[in-house]
């Protein structure tokens, strides 16, 4: 199952750009994992919270992560 990144992204009217100036990444990490690459953890985190979201949300945004 691919994660939600994009779709609660642009639901923000967000820019990849501007999420990944936000959680501190590369606009290439976010489009490889908005892609549905894998990604560290610590990645996770870093864009849970950047969209605004609490770490607890992280089922909503890596659903293949509750398996």
């Amino acid at each position: 199952m691919k994660n939600c990144v994009q779709e609660i992204r642009e639901a923000q009217l967000m820019s990849k750009a501007e999420l990944a100036r936000k959680a501190g990444v590369s606009p290439v990490t976010i489009d490889r994992i908005e892609g549905g690459a894998d990604c560290r953890m610590s990645t996770k985190r870093k864009i849970i919270l950047a969209l605004g979201m609490k770490l607890t949300d992280r089922d909503r945004v890596f659903p293949e992560d509750a398996g």
